[in-house]
């Protein structure tokens, strides 16, 4: 399964490893990560560039206990939820569950902006750009070719203080 972690306020690059050390501690093994996106804020555009990550997790938990336990993560790392979209300590979204395809109350997987998102598309085409998109039936990669956001998505060149 695969996750997207990131953020824009405080330390980004020590937010991303704290996410990743509990994730890896709490939600399943990391298997995989991708490199560190820096990419411009999407929805509210005035705000600091984010810094955005895929990760392959291997998993047993049930997806509903996966999301509890990645709120509470983001609710340990300081996470206060204020305005969609806003500036944020850290983020974390379940992108894909396998290939199930999931609709719950509390929880849509694969992520249902995904194939919108240039900043989500970008990190999960660089660890894995074959992974079929169950409702498409299309790769990570084909979503990215075809996507028509236009905002920035690079890697993330550290700077001093990050």
């Amino acid at each position: 399964m695969y996750l997207l972690i990131g953020g824009n306020l405080g330390n980004r690059v020590e937010n991303l490893e704290n996410a990743i050390g509990l994730i890896n501690t709490r939600a399943g093994q990391i298997i995989r990560t991708s490199v560190i996106y820096e990419t411009a804020a999407w929805g509210i555009t005035d705000q600091k560039s984010f810094l955005n990550q895929a990760l392959e997790l291997d998993t047993s938990h049930p997806p509903t206990i996966l999301l509890d336990i990645i709120l509470e993560i983001e609710r340990e790392l300081g996470r206060i939820r204020r305005e969609k979209n806003g500036p944020r300590l850290i983020d974390i979204d379940i992108l894909f569950y396998g290939s199930s395809i999931i609709a719950d109350p509390r929880l849509t997987v694969p992520h249902p902006l995904l194939q919108e998102r240039r900043f989500a598309l970008a990190p999960m085409n660089n660890i894995s750009p074959d992974f079929i998109h169950p409702a498409f039936n299309k790769t990570v990669k084909q979503l990215l070719a075809e996507c028509k956001d236009p905002l920035r998505v690079e890697p993330y060149q550290a700077t001093t203080g990050e």
